[in-house]
């Protein structure tokens, strides 16, 4: 797999976002991905980067997380804001790549990026739940590099 357009099919793009949409039905938590060929950067900074970039640390509750892919490098890194740092327990952000990286050593890049979402959703759920006042502060497309 050498190039972003080839990694997923638009169907499974289809299918991640609405994962994305099931997991923040929940949750005023946000759940971006991001996929790019390479980096130049060590991956966990360009993921704090693009964090940035798509403005996921202005949510009301700092509450975004993202997975980010690095498809030619062969990287990925799931990070969040400030608000869901404080409240996950210690392993969440190890465990929930475990969950990810089973299914991409498989070549199941779709089913890893929704196993991510979902659990990262469900975290999300238990210390940011849904109030009738919320909004959904940032798009649910997979943003591209």
């Amino acid at each position: 797999m050498s190039r972003v357009e080839d990694f997923l099919t638009q169907t499974e793009e289809q299918e991640i976002v609405e994962a994305i949409i099931e997991a923040e039905n929940n949750t005023s938590g946000e759940i971006r991905v991001h996929i790019e060929a390479h980096t130049t950067k060590d991956h966990y900074e360009r993921a704090k980067e693009v964090f940035h970039i798509l403005k996921m640390d202005n949510t009301k509750q700092e509450n975004g997380v993202l997975l980010y892919v690095a498809v030619n490098d062969r990287k990925f890194v799931i990070c969040g804001d400030k608000g869901i740092d404080k409240v996950v327990p210690a392993d969440f952000w190890q465990t929930t790549k475990d969950t990810i990286q089973k299914h991409f050593i498989k070549g199941a890049y779709k089913e890893g990026i929704i196993a991510g979402i979902l659990k990262a959703g469900l975290e999300l759920k238990a210390h940011f739940p849904w109030q009738t006042d919320d909004t959904n502060e940032l798009s649910n497309e997979i943003s591209k590099g």
